[in-house]
C-alpha cells in the first residue's frame, strides 16, 4: 500500500492554459480519494498523471515516499481501471484477468492462485472459462477489476468505471467497489462526474473545476459546509436553492419574507468582507410541510402557492416560483457546468415534504425549515460566509 502526494502539480501543452493549477493533495495510505467535476475540469487528466499516461509539467509527484515524475507507467506498481472494459474477446475471463501476470512471467501456479482468488473475492469462479461477448456489462468491469486485483499494487485508479452501466447496475456496483476496496484495503483514487457516487464511494473528495481544487474534504464536509456557490450547487440533489437576500437591522430581505440572523450568523457576517448584499442557500430536503412539523417553534414558515409538485413515491418535490433570481457570475457557471438552466436562472424555489403531504398544484402551501441548515454567501467571491443561525 502506499501514500500518494501532489506536490504543486500542474498541466498544459505547448505553455497554453493550465489544465490542472498548482494541486497540492495527500492521498493518505488505504485511503479511497474521489475526484468529481464536470466534464473538462481536468480530472482524468490529473488521473493519468498519477498513472504516468500523462507528463508534469510542473510540480512534483510522489508515491510511497518516492519521486515518480519521470518513472514510467509500467514501474510505478500502480493498476488502472479504466472506462472502457478494454477486455480481449478471443480471451477467457480467466485469461483476461491472468494477462498482467502471464505477461511478468509468474509462475503458472501462482497466476493460478491469483486468478482464483481474485474470481472469488469479485463472484466469478462460475464464469471463469467464458468470454467477455458472454458476460453482462458489470461481468465484464468486474472482469477488468479482477484484472487490477490480481497484480497486487501500491494503488488503484479509477476512472469512471460504472459510467458504461446502467442506474441499477450502478448501485450494485457501487456497493461492491466499496465492499472490495476496504477489503483490500488498497489506496485507490477514483474519478467520476456523478456526485452521488462521490458521495457514498469517497473518504475525501476533491471537487475541481478548471482544474482547480474547489474543495478537498469529506462528504459530509461538502454537503453541509461547501466552500462556495460552485461546491454547494454541485454537491446535492436536488441542487440547492440560492434566494437573493439583503441584510439590513439583523434580518435578511428575501422572497420568503424577513429571515432572522443569529448571534452566531451576525459575527460571521461582520468578520467577513461581503456587504449587505447576500446569497441564501437552503437545501431542498430542510423543508417540510408544516402540518407535519408538530410545536418545533424553532423553525421559519412561509405560505406561497405551489407551481409543480412531483410525487417521488417516498417524498414529494413541491416547486414554488418566487419573484426574482439570485444574481452571481458562480451561479451562472454551476448552471453552465450543471445543465442547470431552469433552476439557476430562474427565481424557482424547490423543497421536499413528506410524500403523504396534501400539496397540489395552484393550492398554496405552508412550509417551513431550520434556520440553522441556511447557508450565507457572498455574491461578489462566491465564497460561503457562515450560517443564518
Amino acid at each position: 500500500m502506499a501514500e500518494i502526494v501532489l506536490d504543486g502539480i500542474s498541466k498544459w501543452y505547448r505553455r497554453g492554459e493550465p489544465i490542472i493549477r498548482d494541486i497540492d493533495l495527500v492521498v493518505d495510505d488505504e485511503e479511497f480519494l474521489i475526484l468529481v467535476g464536470p466534464s473538462g475540469c481536468g480530472k482524468s487528466t490529473l488521473l493519468n498523471m498519477i498513472a504516468g499516461l500523462e507528463n508534469i509539467s510542473e510540480g512534483e509527484l510522489r508515491i510511497d515516499g518516492k519521486r515518480v515524475n519521470e518513472t514510467p507507467p509500467q514501474d510505478r506498481n500502480i493498476a488502472m481501471v479504466f472506462q472502457s472494459y478494454a477486455l480481449y474477446p478471443h480471451m477467457s475471463v480467466r485469461e483476461n484477468i491472468a494477462f498482467p501476470l502471464n505477461i511478468a512471467k509468474q509462475p503458472k501456479d501462482e497466476v493460478t492462485q491469483k486468478v482464483d482468488h481474485a474470481a472469488e473475492i469479485l463472484e466469478l469462479e462460475g464464469l471463469l472459462d467464458r468470454r467477455p461477448g458472454e458476460l453482462s456489462g458489470g461481468q465484464r468491469q468486474r472482469v477488468a477489476m479482477g484484472r487490477a486485483i490480481v497484480r497486487q499494487p501500491e494503488a488503484f485508479l479509477m476512472d469512471e468505471p460504472l459510467s458504461n452501466l446502467d442506474a441499477k447496475l450502478r448501485a450494485q456496483m457501487r456497493t461492491s467497489i466499496s465492499r472490495l476496496q476496504k477489503s483490500l484495503a488498497t489506496t485507490t483514487v477514483y474519478v467520476t462526474h456523478d456526485q452521488t457516487e462521490a458521495m457514498t464511494l469517497g473518504d475525501r473528495i476533491v471537487v475541481l473545476r478548471d482544474g482547480i481544487a474547489q474543495q478537498i474534504g469529506s462528504p459530509g464536509d461538502l454537503y453541509e459546509r461547501p466552500a462556495n456557490l460552485f461546491v454547494a450547487g454541485f454537491i446535492g440533489s436536488p441542487t440547492m436553492n440560492f434566494l437573493p437576500g439583503r441584510l439590513t437591522e439583523g434580518k435578511i430581505h428575501t422572497a420568503i419574507g424577513l429571515l432572522p440572523v443569529g448571534d452566531k450568523g451576525m459575527r460571521e457576517l461582520e468578520q467577513s468582507d461581503a456587504g449587505r448584499d447576500v446569497i441564501v442557500g437552503l437545501r431542498p430536503e430542510s423543508f417540510e410541510d408544516e402540518s407535519f412539523v408538530g410545536d418545533d417553534t424553532g423553525r421559519f414558515a412561509f405560505t406561497d402557492t405551489v407551481d409543480i409538485v412531483e410525487s417521488l413515491g417516498s417524498v414529494k418535490l413541491a416547486y414554488f416560483e418566487l419573484e426574482e433570481p439570485a444574481q452571481s457570475q458562480y451561479l451562472t457557471s454551476v448552471s453552465d457546468v450543471t445543465g442547470g438552466k431552469d433552476r439557476f436562472g430562474s427565481a424557482q424555489l424547490v423543497t421536499q415534504i413528506d410524500a403523504r403531504s396534501q400539496a397540489v398544484e395552484g393550492g398554496d402551501l405552508r412550509v417551513s425549515f431550520d434556520p440553522h441548515d441556511a447557508l450565507l454567501f457572498d455574491p461578489e467571491s462566491g465564497e460561503r460566509i457562515g450560517h443564518l443561525a
